[in-house]
């Protein structure tokens, strides 16, 4: 939606891809880089089908490795969805899903507030991976051996647990390395001491894959070149997540010594009906919650949507220049540093209404102020 004088201006979410289905209300999506890593694994797999498979030919091979793909973004698939039924069971809101290059993301709205929240949202995926695993395997020990069925079933066998065990590796952004976090965030009540043991984590995991590649070339093993692509790419994934891992958690660090008082502005509560010129002039710098005549807040003026209103039409009423309060925009005073960052952080309004434990406003927190607060503290 194009912005308005009523409707300020917002930053725009990429769609991420394909919309596949929505799941609880979450969109499922299938990236663009999905395709590149399908065709991958579709070149690497083909050759060796036709060497598990002697009979087939080129053809059969390729079509088996493409159904197998299939079979694998599924599992993925799964594996994602665990994570984001888990984080809906807790109350986290989840952003979307989405499938990718290298397999999977949930992307959760919020931190979770606690290690055991994040500890048991990690966990579920290589759980769901596990079971899947584990319903292959009987499959696979139940048929004759031989065949493409054989094949296709052995692999998804094989695929879910090689996922459930990659996941689990100790490094973030895998789920293993979430879990490191919470398990050292529960021990030194410090999440930020759990990133970094999840980033040391990762930089092993990254190593211990290229030498596995490595070792797969020294031995010229069946699977080397498939070996070797996948490890590559994983552990650039790796890497890569960890450093974005780190990264939002140092901006998700509440600067020593910045308090929310030297923040919020001051309030000033006007009728919705103003003129839109007026309420800009009587602002003069402060926040300014619109108030309908039953009491009830319309939302807190949006000086840039005002100042384009007003320069038309100075007459309108001001609740046409206003920014919706909803939960999410509401901060208590009394609301830790981090989770007042947090929110504003993740939630797209550009100020929020702080109340006080009695709920009567106190003020407004523009973001810009707290982003020009935090770059001064830390440059």
């Amino acid at each position: 939606m194009p912005p308005t004088a009523s409707q300020p201006a917002r930053p725009k979410l990429n769609d991420g891809g394909l919309l596949l289905c929505r799941v609880a209300g979450v969109p499922v999506l299938l990236s663009p880089s999905w395709w590149l890593g399908a065709a991958l694994i579709v070149l690497l797999y083909t050759p060796l089908v036709g060497r598990i498979l002697p009979g087939a030919g080129v053809w059969e091979s390729a079509v088996l490795a493409a159904v197998f793909t299939v079979f694998l973004a599924v599992s993925v698939l799964l594996h994602e969805l665990g994570h984001c039924i888990v984080a809906l069971r807790l109350g986290l809101p989840v952003r979307r899903v989405r499938l990718f290059l290298l397999g999977g993301l949930t992307e959760i709205s919020r931190t979770p507030p606690k290690p055991v929240q994040e500890g048991l949202i990690a966990a579920a995926g290589p759980a769901v991976s596990l079971v899947l695993a584990v319903a292959a395997g009987v499959g696979w020990f139940a048929m004759v051996p031989g065949g493409a069925i054989w094949l296709l079933v052995v692999q998804t066998c094989v695929a879910n647990l090689a996922v459930a065990v990659f996941n689990l590796l100790p490094g973030l952004p895998l789920d293993g390395g979430r879990m490191l976090r919470a398990l050292t965030w529960r021990i030194t009540g410090r999440r930020g001491t759990g990133t970094t043991a999840g980033v040391i984590g990762a930089a092993v995991v990254a190593a211990a894959l290229i030498v596995w590649a490595l070792l797969g070339l020294i031995q010229n093993s069946q699977d080397q070149w498939l070996r070797l692509g996948v490890c590559v790419l994983m552990a650039w994934f790796v890497v890569a997540g960890a450093n974005a891992e780190r990264t939002a958690d140092q901006r998700r660090s509440w600067p020593p010594g910045l308090t929310l008082q030297e923040l919020v502005r001051p309030v000033l509560q006007l009728p919705a009906e103003s003129p839109v010129g007026d309420a800009l002039m009587a602002a003069a710098g402060r926040g300014v919650v619109l108030v309908r005549a039953d009491g009830i807040a319309v939302g807190l003026l949006d000086q840039t949507a005002a100042e384009r209103l007003a320069t038309h039409t100075p007459n309108e009423p001001a609740e046409r220049a206003a920014e919706p309060v909803d939960p999410d925009t509401i901060l208590l005073d009394s609301e830790s540093h981090e989770a007042i960052l947090e929110r504003v952080q993740t939630v797209l309004a550009w100020q929020f209404l702080v109340i006080d434990e009695e709920g009567r406003p106190s003020g407004v927190l523009r973001r810009e102020d707290l982003r020009a607060a935090i770059r001064a503290r830390r440059g």
